[in-house]
């Protein structure tokens, strides 16, 4: 029995049944056998149903693996890396240039690169699963540096797809092949120039279309991948040729020119370089006229001109014949013409050797060298120039080659004055503390002496000359550590033309009436946060120097500008310089119309004792307490000058933003701390210096104290732990062995609420990041004297009694 399978074989199904029920019904005439009979129709029925009813179509699954042979043929044909990877990190798709690069075996973001471009990567990932595309713009391993970015992607958004290209700088390749497709290429072509761009394999990049038909005879062929010796051929004589004109061919000459960046930060490798090859016949010049070459040099001023390198020619007897923009802006003289002969760019002592190299490469066979060689007005930093004997060009022998390094040269200039800086400073920082030991030892013998002495004695005056002498020390000292930035500073949030304005009365009487102050502010300026009496005597010390120079000129009157501007982040970004952060600065400028500052000196006025006045007429501290006021605040100081026109000093400080915190706070009031004490005291002395231990028991004594000594911090701890009760201690900071603020560290294990004196001739700022240890610390700068030392011990205990400690 079929299974019915529309409305009409139903109903024909029916009315079959209705008629069989009524033939059982006529031939038996019993209730219970046609009720039998038309249960099993229906049970009949309902299993041809089951079987022949039709069978649901399974519904179409919603996503499809995908085909990722096809999404591999399609990212090949890219020049750069593409990865796939899942939601679980796995590397599920990759291009060549990706397996070549980095290998199968690391999925993106966990590629072989450095840590910082790890954390760029990885960042982006993040980043890309949240907003659907990131990108990281540098990363760096040891294959090379690249740009990725990333996009989510995928029906499900469960995919990434990580796009990674090299960078590699200014691609000088592909600046040139367009023009040698281009109007340069035909214009070469015309002129008898065939050119191609070789690489270091030898096998063609690209070439113009005159190449094409002289190596082949057809303009259009392409020749790009095939090897470039193929093409030529060289006789017995060692002359080359066209290898399809065979021993009927001209001869030709071939000149390279490596092809590299100019401005970039290292040598470039040679070996790895593709290079600018052209070839010209021989014997009939390349206008293709007669006479040897002689429209050589018009066409190929044409092409030098336009490269980004520096080139020029020289003829046989070492005249310049051309030079492109490039080779004088490398010389630094970028404005000027080309002088007659190349030697007169060099100092005198590098004349002779180079025209003796000019000479060597202008005869015999074409080669090529480098020679170092020392700029006029660059004497200080050498540079390669290169030469290259060039043959069959009219009037020029040689091709002189100079990379522009100027900005590379003022980066390394910039970077060595600052490293120079900071060490000078280090050491001067060194000196000041071990010297503020020696002063403290005499200024307190003196004041002992003069408690002994009263005025009229005969050794009194002599006492105070001692004395007099050793405070004048001490205050070089203090600007020792100005300069390596070690002092006390006393920060403050202000406008930096109030502080102009305060000292303005003052160095109006310092350069006197004969020189005129001018004093100018923009509006607007951004607060910054200094000390206000430090930026004073930075304006002082820069104008006296001012004063100076303009007195040293000799004019009769003469003019010191002070202003104050406005220097956003945009304009640090304009400098160029490696040096300076780009946020927003004022700028304090002191320019003056003096005598100017010498070019060999201008790298050093920074630096401690050196002086251009007299002898017994300077320090040579004045600057560089300037610098290190100026560089510990956080701001920057450069010096221009020109010689016989004056000088300009700029200050750069940044621009203070405050915090949420600092517009929060109160004011704190000013501290009034004690300075009487007569309630005597047991005091513990650590001090590893025998001069100054000596000098302050002494002091401290007459002061009715009761001391207890230590010649470093092993033996003051021994004492307290010996069980020595002591009301306060004073030691030094730096000793050997066990220091000043690890001794107090370990006492306050015993006794938590003894306070400590520290005496050293570092700064107080600098010394409580160091130490750390929390609360009753105070500070006593060396060099002190006997009453200074006994008020501060005095102000000390006498703080802490009245806090109850001790």
């Amino acid at each position: 029995m079929a299974a019915p399978r529309g409305l009409g074989d139903q109903l024909v199904v029916a009315l079959a049944a209705a008629f069989s029920l009524g033939l059982v019904w006529f031939a038996t005439r019993q209730v219970p056998a046609v009720a039998g009979f038309a249960a099993g129709l229906a049970a009949l029925a309902v299993m041809v149903w089951t079987v022949g009813r039709p069978k649901p179509v399974a519904a179409a699954t919603e996503t499809e693996l995908p085909d990722w042979s096809v999404t591999v043929a399609a990212i090949n044909a890219t020049d750069c890396a593409v990865a796939i990877t899942d939601r679980a990190g796995r590397l599920v798709c990759a291009n060549a240039h990706y397996e070549r690069w980095f290998g199968i075996a690391h999925a993106p973001p966990r590629l072989p690169l450095d840590n910082p471009s790890l954390e760029r990567l990885a960042k982006a990932g993040r980043s890309a699963w949240r907003d659907g595309k990131a990108s990281a713009d540098l990363i760096e391993g040891d294959g090379g540096r690249w740009r990725a970015a990333v996009v989510r992607a995928g029906r499900g958004d469960d995919y990434l797809v990580w796009t990674i290209a090299a960078l590699a700088g200014t691609d000088l390749v592909a600046e040139l092949v367009p023009h040698l497709d281009g109007k340069l290429g035909r214009a070469l072509s015309q002129a008898g120039i065939a050119a191609a761009i070789v690489d270091p394999d030898g096998k063609i990049r690209a070439h113009s279309a005159g190449f094409a038909q002289r190596a082949t005879g057809e303009a259009a062929a392409l020749l790009t991948g095939q090897d470039f010796t193929a093409l030529l051929r060289q006789d017995d004589q060692d002359r080359l040729n066209w290898a399809r004109d065979g021993l009927r061919g001209a001869a030709i000459t071939m000149y390279y020119l490596p092809v590299a960046d100019p401005d970039a930060a290292v040598e470039p490798d040679y070996n790895v370089t593709p290079s600018l090859m052209l070839l010209v016949d021989s014997g009939s010049g390349l206008g293709g006229g007669g006479g040897e070459g002689t429209a050589a040099v018009p066409h190929l001023e044409a092409l030098i001109g336009s490269l980004p390198l520096g080139l020029a020619m020289v003829d046989r007897d070492g005249r310049m014949l051309f030079a492109n923009p490039a080779f004088m802006r490398a010389v630094g003289r970028e404005s000027d013409t080309p002088p007659t002969y190349p030697t007169d760019l060099v100092v005198q002592e590098d004349k002779g050797p180079l025209s003796d190299a000019i000479r060597r490469f202008a005869q015999g066979p074409a080669s090529s060298g480098d020679i170092a060689v020392r700029l006029k007005g660059m004497a200080e930093e050498p540079v390669s120039l290169s030469l290259a004997g060039v043959r069959g060009l009219g009037e020029a022998a040689v091709l002189l080659g100079l990379i522009d390094s100027t900005e590379e040269t003022r980066l390394k200039r910039q970077v060595a004055q600052a490293t120079k800086m900071q060490a000078v400073g280090q050491l001067a920082g060194g000196v000041a503390h071990d010297f503020n030991n020696v002063l403290t030892a005499i200024l307190g013998t003196c004041d002992l002496m003069l408690l002994r002495h009263t005025p009229g004695d005969s050794d009194y005056d002599d006492i105070q000359q001692i004395r007099a002498n050793s405070n004048r020390a001490a205050s070089l000292t203090r600007q020792l550590l100005a300069f390596s930035r070690q002092q006390t500073l006393r920060p403050e949030v202000m406008q930096l033309p109030d502080v102009v304005s305060d000292v303005s009365h003052l160095l109006k009487r310092l350069i006197g009436e004969k020189i005129k102050l001018v004093v100018t502010h923009d509006r607007d300026l951004g607060a910054v946060r200094a000390d206000p009496t430090q930026l004073e005597q930075v304006i002082v010390n820069l104008a006296v120097n001012a004063r100076d120079a303009i007195q040293a000129k000799g004019d009769s009157g003469g003019k010191l500008t002070i202003a104050t501007r406005r220097f956003s982040a945009a304009d640090v970004r304009a400098m160029r310089t490696a040096i300076m952060p780009p946020v927003d600065y004022t700028l304090l400028v002191v320019e003056d119309s003096g005598t100017g500052i010498p070019a060999d000196h201008l790298g050093k006025i920074f630096e401690p004792f050196f002086t251009t006045k007299e002898t017994g007429k300077g320090t040579g501290l004045g600057l560089s307490t300037v610098y290190g006021i100026v560089k510990q605040s956080g701001g920057f100081i450069f010096a221009d000058s020109e010689r016989g026109k004056g000088t300009r000093f700029s200050v750069y400080l940044p621009v203070h933003h405050p915090s949420a915190e600092e517009m929060a706070a109160p004011i704190a009031a000013p501290i009034v701390e004690q300075s009487t004490w007569s309630g005597g005291g047991r005091i513990l002395l650590v001090e590893d210096e025998d001069m100054v231990r000596a000098v302050a028991e002494r002091a401290l004594t007459r002061a009715g104290y009761t001391v207890t000594t230590a010649s470093d911090g092993d033996e003051g701890l021994e004492i307290v732990e010996g069980g020595a009760e002591f009301d306060l201690i004073v030691s030094d900071v730096v000793m050997p062995a066990m220091d000043g603020p690890t001794m107090a560290r370990e006492v306050r294990k015993l006794r938590p609420d003894l306070p400590v004196l520290f005496m050293s001739g570092y700064a107080e700022e600098q010394l409580r990041k160091q130490i750390d240890i929390a609360g009753g610390v105070h500070f006593l700068p060396k060099p002190f004297s006997v009453q200074q030392i006994g008020d501060k011990v005095g102000a000390v205990l006498s703080a802490a009694k009245g806090d109850g400690r001790a």
